[in-house]
Parts: structure tokens; C-alpha cells; sequence
């Protein structure tokens, strides 16, 4: 059986034709390739190696574990699905209420192993099923409530952590990433996180020099002097070495807290698949559940040696939207670049010097962003919230999210925050449904954003929808 690595050569291999596309079986020239697979590590670098510092965890590694898991995705799927798995950012919020609790690094990584052995098993379900099974426990109004909450549940993070250490240049570095977000074009609007981080590295330095060091609070709760940007670990920092790893230590508390995320990775592979999909018009059905039996095996991989949890990643989609070449031999360029950055330990200093201002600035947007998209997933789905079926769990559950509101269950153990607000979305929505009078259970899409394929015609509706859901990344 084909694992996917070989390729025909496109054309002479130099330019493709005006309009032409080069599939995912096809390549350039080896040095185009390379080219190619540089762009996408660089355009994956704005968001995977923000992830890992937002977690605690060493970005070195997270790097190195991205190309390890591209690799296992794309042996996976055959090199079939054209995509880069990076360091998700779905997982942002639930490090950080481990770490409030009083969590290590080996208890995030612990309760994310188990977050992605449940969504291994999930693409086995769906391989064995069909992707309809989705429908049936994760609706659109639910999907999109539960990753709404998760992304909202940062806000405290970035209005308590990052921004008092630096409130002028998180200002800065937000607007300029805003605008950089908006007004670019094409490949440079996929890395505008990424610029917005290069342009706070460099006010931040500004702002030493002119202002000298910053009076504020800088991993504790009292307000310290200090440099805003801080190198002198870079200087330290060696050229070549090994990442550094830990072990997953497992506690029940922090499991449950990280467990509602498999609704937002399922949402978001399939999405990702979809979006494929439509851009090689080729039929990925079939491989939706590979892909993301893939992204858990990946992701189980990762976190079992100390690494955060992997995704494939719509800027990489983006990439390919742009170019035109599909090409998974690109992705496995991509895959050994990676793999060459996580084994310099200099790399990950520089990342690691990253001023918590210029965090504060980037995460503003990051954060609200994450959470919008579960608005865009209600938008794709056409999802009424003005029937009380959709209204009441979703706003019960994002209040309880973000709000941090907790459930007291015994003496040593509680549920709160984005356990208890998933956990209230899924079980209010069902039980209400179960409840509910017959006029208020319209037929909905049969699956949320991004598998819009499957969408059967509501009574209303013969011809079904008129309006597919956008691409993702695109």
C-alpha cells in the first residue's frame, strides 16, 4: 500500500501554468520544494510558537514535535490531505487553569496525552461510522459554544498576566498586529501574528534604550524592575542540543478540565479536511476520520514526551490557497525544517525572551479570536438562537466559562470554568431536547462548520443550502 511518497515531477518543474494546480501527488524542483517548505514553517511559526510560551512549555520541543507529527499525519493519511499539524492553540486556556490550580508542566501535558487518546479514538469512530456520528453529540449550536468559551475563558490571562507588565507596549504591538491583520495581503496576512511579534521584540528594545527598565509586576504578584526585553539567555543558549523532556503526570481535576477541547479539534480537523477538499477537488470524505485518528496519535505522541498537543493549521491551508501547490512534499520539507529549528537551543531562547507586553498585545487579539470562532461556526450552521433549544445551554455554558463559575462536588474535588460550561452545553442541549415541544426541534445541518458536504435538505428547504460554508483559510 502507498504510503504517499512518491511524486511526479509537475510540468518541467519550474513554473506551473497560468491556472494550472500542483496535486498533492506532484512536486516542483527539490529547491522549489524546499522553498515551498520553508514558507509554510514560517507561516505556521506566528501561532506555534506563541502556543508553547502561552503553556509553559518549551517551544524548542514544540517545534520539533510539529514535524514529527506533519510526518505521522501525512504517513497517515497517505498523502492524501495536503497539511501542517502545529502546537494548537485550543489547549491556551485549559494550561493555564491546570496551572491556577496549581498544576506542573507534567500535569498539562498528562491531561492533554488524554485529551488526545480520546480524540484518536473519536477518528476511529468516525472512520468505522461515518461522519454523521459527529452530528449526533456535538451539533453546531453546541460546537460553537464550547469553543467560544474556551477562547473567552482566556480573557483573565491576558487582563491579569500579560498586559500590567507592560501596558504601552501591549497597546502597540495590538494595534499593529490589528492592522496587519486587516490590511495585508495574501501570504503576509497569514503571518501577522508573527510580524506583530517582531515589531514588539523591537519596541520593546526601543523602550529600553530611550526609557530604561520598566517598573512592573513580572512572574509574581509584586512589581519588580526590570528589562522589558531580556536576551541574556540567548547569549547562554547553545547552537545544537536536544530539547528538553518531561514525563505526563496524570490527576483527574486537570483531565476534566482539558477533555471538553476534543469538541473544539473535531470541529476544527474537519473544517481543515473540508477546506482541502474543495481546494484539490478532491473527495476527502473517506479520510476524516484518519485525519484526525491521525491528529490524536500525533498529538499522544507530543505530550508523552513532554511536547503540547498538535493541529492541522489553516494558516498553512492559507499557504496553500495562495500558491496553488498542494504538493505534500512541500509538507515534508516543512516536516524537516521543523525538526532542524527543535534542535537549537538558541531558537528557543529567543522565543522564550519574548516581553510579557508584547504578549499581553498579541494575546488581546489572539484570545478574542479563538473565542469568535464559535460564532463563525453558528454563522456557517445557520444556527437560530432565537429558539430557546439553542439559547439557553449556550448562554448557560458561556457564562459558566468564562465566568469561572464553579460546582463544589465534594471536599477535593470541584468542577469549574470550562469543564462545567461544556459539560452544561452538552447535557442542558440534549435534555432539552429530549423535553422540548416538537415545533422548536427544526432539522438542522447534519454537521457543523467546515463538513458542510453532508448537509441534507431541511423540510423547508428542498434544495438544500444555498450558501456553503467558506472555506477555511481561504
Amino acid at each position: 500500500m502507498s504510503l504517499g511518497v512518491r511524486w511526479t515531477l509537475h510540468g518541467d518543474g519550474r513554473t506551473p501554468a497560468p491556472g494550472a494546480v500542483v496535486r498533492p501527488d506532484e512536486r516542483l524542483t527539490w529547491p522549489r520544494t524546499a522553498g515551498l517548505g520553508a514558507q509554510h514553517v514560517v507561516a505556521m511559526f506566528g501561532a506555534s510558537f506563541v502556543a508553547p510560551v502561552l503553556m509553559g512549555l518549551d517551544p524548542n520541543l514544540a517545534i520539533m514535535m510539529s514535524g514529527i507529527a506533519t510526518v505521522i499525519f501525512l504517513l497517515a493519511t497517505r498523502g492524501k490531505v495536503p497539511s501542517y499539524l502545529g502546537c494548537s492553540l485550543s489547549f491556551v486556556g485549559v494550561a493555564a487553569a491546570i496551572r491556577a490550580s496549581g498544576g506542573s508542566s507534567a500535569t498539562v501535558t498528562g491531561a492533554v496525552l488524554v485529551v488526545g487518546a480520546v480524540l484518536f479514538l473519536a477518528g476511529l469512530a468516525v472512520q468505522r461510522f461515518g461522519a454523521r456520528i459527529i452530528h449526533a453529540a456535538m451539533p453546531p449550536v453546541v460546537t460553537g459554544a464550547v469553543v467560544m468559551l474556551i477562547g473567552f475563558n482566556l480573557a483573565p490571562v491576558t487582563a491579569s498576566t500579560y498586559w500590567p507588565q507592560d501596558q504601552w507596549t501591549a497597546l502597540l504591538v495590538m494595534l499593529f498586529t490589528g492592522l496587519a491583520v486587516v490590511c495585508l495581503r495574501g501570504f503576509w496576512s497569514r503571518i501577522a501574528i508573527f510580524l506583530g511579534l517582531v515589531f514588539g521584540y523591537a519596541i520593546s528594545w526601543l523602550f529600553d534604550l530611550i526609557f530604561g527598565k520598566i517598573h512592573s509586576t513580572v512572574g509574581g504578584p509584586e512589581a519588580v524592575d526590570h528589562w522589558r526585553l531580556d536576551l541574556s539567555g540567548v547569549a547562554k543558549a547553545d547552537w545544537i542540543g536536544l530539547p528538553s523532556f518531561h514525563a505526563p503526570s496524570f490527576e483527574w481535576s486537570a483531565i476534566l478540565v482539558a477533555l471538553p477541547v476534543v469538541i473544539a479539534l473535531i470541529a476544527e480537523n474537519a473544517g481543515h479536511v473540508k477546506a482541502v477538499g474543495e481546494m484539490t477537488g478532491d473527495d476527502l470524505d473517506d479520510k476524516l476520520g484518519t485525519a484526525i485518528a491521525a491528529d490524536g496519535a500525533a498529538s499522544m505522541l507530543s505530550t508523552a514526551v513532554g511536547g503540547p498537543p498538535n493541529t492541522t493549521y489553516s494558516e498553512n491551508i492559507g499557504v496553500m490557497a495562495a500558491t496553488r501547490v498542494y504538493s505534500t512534499a512541500a509538507y515534508w520539507a516543512a516536516a524537516g525544517f521543523a525538526l532542524l529549528f527543535g534542535l537549537c537551543p538558541k531558537f528557543g531562547a529567543v522565543v522564550a525572551a519574548i516581553p510579557g507586553g508584547v504578549l499581553g498585545g498579541i494575546t488581546v487579539i489572539l484570545y478574542g479570536m479563538i473565542g469568535l470562532l464559535g460564532a463563525q461556526i453558528w454563522l456557517n450552521a445557520r444556527v437560530d438562537l432565537r429558539n430557546p433549544l439553542n439559547l439557553v445551554p449556550a448562554a448557560a455554558g458561556i457564562i459558566i466559562g468564562v465566568g469561572g463559575v464553579k460546582l463544589q462536588i465534594s471536599d477535593n474535588f470541584e468542577l469549574g470554568g470550562i469543564a462545567l460550561g461544556t459539560l452544561v452545553v452538552i447535557t442542558g442541549y440534549h435534555a432539552l431536547r429530549y423535553f422540548a415541544p416538537a415545533h422548536l426541534k427544526e432539522q438542522e445541518p447534519l454537521l457543523d462548520s467546515g463538513t458542510s458536504a453532508y448537509d441534507a435538505p431541511g423540510p423547508q428547504d428542498p434544495a438544500g443550502p444555498a450558501d456553503p460554508a467558506p472555506k477555511s483559510g481561504a
